[in-house]
C-alpha cells in the first residue's frame, strides 16, 4: 500500500475509495477475479464427473451441507454476511451439480448411467 492507503497498482480498498468511479472500478476488478475463480471451480466439476463411477454419485446431500457449513464459518471469519454467503453458495452448488450432470452424461454417451 502507498502512504495514502491506496493499494499498489492503482487499486483501492473500501476505506480508500473516494468516488463512485473508484468503487465501480474495484467491483469490476473483483468480478473479473471471481469469474476466474468460478471457472477454476467449474473445472473441478469436470474432474468429478470424470472420476465418479456412477451418475447417482453426482448429487451428494451430505457434501452439500458440509460445503455450506464450511463456507458459513469462513464467511463469518471474513466479515461476509451469512445472508449473502448462504444463498450465493447454495445457488452455486445447485448450478455446479447441474453442470456436473451434463459433464458426466457427455462423457458416457449412449450408456445407462443410473
Amino acid at each position: 500500500m502507498t502512504q495514502s492507503g491506496q493499494k499498489t497498482g492503482g487499486q483501492h480498498t473500501a476505506q480508500t475509495a473516494q468516488t463512485m468511479d473508484d468503487v465501480r472500478r474495484e467491483i469490476d476488478r473483483l468480478d473479473r477475479d471471481l469469474v476466474a475463480l468460478l471457472a477454476e471451480r467449474q473445472s473441478f466439476m469436470d474432474a468429478a464427473a470424470r472420476i465418479k463411477g456412477v451418475r447417482s454419485a453426482v448429487h451428494d446431500r451430505a457434501r452439500i451441507e458440509d460445503v455450506v457449513t464450511k463456507v458459513l464459518s469462513e464467511a463469518s471469519q471474513a466479515g461476509l454476511s451469512a445472508a449473502i454467503a448462504e444463498p450465493v453458495w447454495r445457488t452455486l452448488i445447485d448450478r455446479c451439480i447441474a453442470y456436473e450432470f451434463e459433464s458426466f452424461d457427455s462423457r458416457r454417451p449412449g450408456r445407462d448411467n443410473l
